[in-house]
């Protein structure tokens, strides 16, 4: 550790790695709510967020265990299950009458494709008007799960006992990764529907 009288101590929070305060203060000053994006091996989640001095206040929020409420079958920390999460934030969120944010994405970077930006492209497809470039966000095919049912076919023909084993939760719960556009599709219009 450093000494001497010049040192001074990150916050707590910077030390930890969970804030990067420089990049708080510029989503702060823009006076927008933001659209927090987080996502774990597991799970993605979305929430809506406006400053307030005594601490940020949660306006909306959706995570991924709601979309398997609402019938999805699939892994919930894969890109379809972003996007539903996004779509699912998104409709709460213009219920509640919150039309705009930004975008935050907190220490994660902004990779093209990112399943963090397919929450998003959800959010925006819902109808809210956050600000992003359309070249950023993952393809159509990623987003339905197309890449997973071709990998689900390669796989099946290759290595069935490697199948069984990669795409077991899937098949526990009644799903073929085969089918995980189509069942895509059906959980999509079920919260479009909401």
């Amino acid at each position: 550790m450093a000494h001497g009288a010049k040192y001074r101590v990150p916050f707590r929070r910077r030390r930890e790695g969970k804030t990067n305060f420089r990049l708080r203060l510029k989503l702060l000053l823009s006076r927008t709510p933001r659209l927090v994006a987080r996502k774990s091996l597991n799970n993605i989640v979305a929430q809506i967020v406006e400053y307030d001095e005594v601490g940020d206040k949660i306006v909306v929020s959706a995570h991924s265990k709601e979309i398997v409420k609402l019938g999805y079958k699939g892994h919930c920390g894969n890109v379809p299950a972003a996007y539903l999460t996004g779509l699912l934030l998104g409709k709460k969120a213009l219920k509640e009458g919150n039309e705009e944010a930004i975008l935050d994405l907190g220490l994660n970077s902004a990779t093209k494709g990112a399943a963090v930006l397919a929450i998003l492209k959800g959010a925006v497809d819902a109808g809210m008007d956050i600000p992003h470039s359309e070249e950023i966000l993952p393809g159509e095919d990623r987003i339905n799960g197309s890449h997973v049912k071709e990998y689900a076919e390669l796989l099946k023909v290759e290595d069935e006992e490697k199948y069984n084993k990669q795409f077991s939760k899937y098949l526990k719960n009644g799903l073929n990764p085969e089918d995980l556009p189509e069942h895509f599709e059906e959980i999509k219009e079920k919260i479009l529907s909401l």
